[in-house]
């Protein structure tokens, strides 16, 4: 039926433009001043195309600077009214800077116009969306922004201009290129980290969620008592805090309390932490071979629960002195010490091993919270030998590609060859005794993750003058 009508529009739109043409023809070829009609309409054609070419050059085809804050382009290519560079707020950004990159999430309320007035007022101060996420929720939305700004402005400025926009609750950070990343990409990314290695997850929920605090309560504690209260397989989401049944029983419990959690972002931590207990315990293969200066070959690897009985081995080879200086006392229960730490939910473990298979070395990087610990065993008979060092500089290595800020070792200070691995790391060190109990923390140096590979076959220092890869 619509075309129809418009059919009918346009075949009474022709004739109507039929006849028009012939009444013209007809004055002009039949009445007395049709030459004189034809030269006027002629001039009149040709002063309209000259007064349009004319506006059309004088005022471009750009809205007004007034109406987008931007300068005229004389005074962007300068810098200024004055010619100087700079003149402007965001003069570095108009000579091909690219600015300021900021994450941003704020609350407004559901309802038609309040992300637009929040997104004018983010264009007024000449700020780019790059990319938009939204967290519905019960009486309003939560909207994560990724933004780039002029470099001179400064982040409470872009605070400011939210609120009056109606923005609540407003958070803002700097960002990097890595957050240029879409967040379906993200995610998939750390479900295929999560996937190849079990270690990854709490650095996986970590960089899914932002900053946050990550703790893993064990169903049975590795000293005895009671364990943390069960939750729901669901898990419980509580304003600022999260907790979700951990893999192989407990609790794994993430906490940020500068801002609360949505039930989008609760969902994401839900989904990667069933893939993480569907695929079970789980470690990448590979090893590393080197060389001793005696001629002995000694294979650094990945360890974790299946390698229990070789670790115990160890442990019982071991002097009470030595097993002393890295448990700070008596080892009761050897076994229920060894099944948490090879355990790849609480950190990664790598091992030294002879060609004959047996364990000569152990070093443990375990997640504690918001830091890292580094800890280091090796067999009486093959001390001071340079295997904790080697196991030491790995350790760091993937602390490092981790995005660790820092790795801590609790130790005793008559403990001179474990102060002699930190020492050997090359970074800067902070020293804190207690009652005879010494906690070296080494600071980290991202430059130190540039062309690193897997933990156990970086190119870090060897122990001897080969080692060849497996």
């Amino acid at each position: 039926m619509h075309h129809w009508r418009r059919d009918v529009v346009e075949l009474a739109a022709l004739f109507t433009a039929v006849a028009v043409a012939d009444g013209v023809a007809n004055l002009v070829g039949h009445g007395p001043g049709g030459p004189a009609l034809l030269v006027i309409s002629a001039l009149a054609l040709a002063a309209t195309a000259g007064f349009h070419t004319w506006w059309a050059r004088r005022h471009g085809h750009a809205p007004p600077a007034g109406d987008t804050g931007a300068r005229p382009a004389a005074e962007a290519r300068s810098g200024g009214p004055s010619g100087q560079p700079g003149d402007g707020a965001d003069g570095a950004d108009d000579v091909g800077e690219p600015g300021a990159l900021w994450r941003m999430r704020t609350t407004v309320k559901d309802q038609p116009g309040s992300l637009a007035a929040l997104c004018t007022a983010l264009a007024e101060r000449r700020v780019d969306i790059l990319s938009l996420q939204t967290h519905p929720l019960g009486d309003g939305t939560v909207d994560e922004f990724l933004l780039r700004g002029p470099g001179a402005l400064e982040a409470a400025e872009i605070t400011r201009a939210v609120s009056r926009a109606g923005g609540e609750s407003t958070w803002i950070e700097r960002a990097d290129a890595h957050d240029l990343v879409d967040a379906p990409t993200r995610v998939l990314g750390l479900a295929a980290r999560t996937a190849l290695d079990a270690a990854e997850l709490p650095l996986a929920l970590r960089q899914l969620l932002g900053r946050c605090t990550i703790r893993q309560l064990p169903g049975t504690p590795v000293g005895g008592g009671r364990g943390p209260e069960p939750v729901p397989v669901e898990g419980v989401l509580e304003d600022t805090v999260m907790r979700l049944p951990a893999p192989e029983g407990g609790v794994l419990t993430v906490e940020r309390p500068y801002l609360p959690f949505t039930p989008t972002e609760f969902a994401r931590a839900r989904a990667l932490v069933d893939l993480d207990n569907r695929l079970g315990p789980r470690i990448p293969r590979g090893q590393d071979v080197l060389t001793l200066p005696e001629g002995n070959d000694i294979t650094v690897r990945r360890v974790d629960t299946g390698d229990l009985a070789a670790a115990r081995a160890m442990h019982e080879r071991c002097s009470p002195r030595t097993l002393g200086m890295r448990y700070h006392g008596p080892v009761g229960d050897a076994d229920r010490y060894l099944n948490h730490l090879l355990s790849p939910r609480f950190g990664r473990t790598l091992a030294a091993q002879t060609t004959s298979g047996r364990i000569v070395g152990l070093g443990h990087l375990l997640w504690d919270g918001d830091e890292t610990e580094v800890a280091l065993l090796i067999e009486d008979d093959w001390q001071q030998r340079g295997i904790g060092g080697e196991l030491l500089d790995r350790l760091v290595a993937m602390a490092v590609e981790a995005g660790c800020e820092s790795v801590y070792a609790v130790t005793q200070a008559s403990n001179t060859g474990m102060v002699a691995a930190m020492r050997g790391l090359g970074l800067p060190l902070d020293y804190q005794i207690e009652e005879g109990t010494l906690v070296i923390t080494a600071r980290l140096d991202p430059a130190q993750a540039a062309g690193s590979g897997a933990p156990y076959d970086t190119g870090l220092r060897h122990l001897g003058a080969s080692a060849r890869r497996d």
